[in-house]
């Protein structure tokens, strides 16, 4: 496996391609009317929820453990922030301003951790990349160590 001949140029292309769908839609949302608004929220869940089955479905055969383990990993922590924003949220916000008020102002800002979490998200994507290149590059010194002590 040669990490270092595009491994991840096809990951990379796609996630460029995420970023430029992200970018669109909310540049798009900046003047729509509420009813758009509402639309692209649906069509995103609808997604966002095809894409977790399928990232769920492509590690549940996962032949590395330790993948398994952080995939799983992953899935409870989605859950979990899920569960907060569904059922948690709404009790969370109370104080002196409308409670409407206070909710959207907690959406706003789960929003903006969202994206910072994303950009730390990719940091670490770029680290597990040049892990595996380090790893990888580990092998074949090895190996051709080995083939120049015969």
């Amino acid at each position: 496996m040669e990490l270092r001949d595009g491994m991840f140029a096809v990951k990379v292309c796609e996630l460029e391609r995420q970023y430029g769908l992200l970018q669109t839609r909310l540049e798009l949302c900046q003047g729509a009317d509420h009813s758009k608004i509402r639309q692209i929220l649906q069509e995103g869940l609808d997604e966002y929820r095809e894409n977790a089955l399928l990232l769920e479905k492509r590690t549940e055969g996962c032949r590395s453990p330790a993948v398994a383990e952080l995939s799983a990993a992953q899935r409870d922590y989605t859950r979990r922030v899920e569960e907060i924003l569904r059922e948690k949220l709404p009790r969370l916000m109370h104080g002196e301003e409308d409670p409407m008020e206070e909710q959207a102002e907690a959406a706003a800002l789960y929003a903006e951790y969202a994206i910072d979490f994303a950009g730390q998200a990719m940091r670490g994507a770029l680290l597990a990349a040049l892990m595996a290149m380090d790893r990888q590059m580990d092998c074949e010194e090895r190996e051709k160590q080995g083939k120049e002590d015969i």
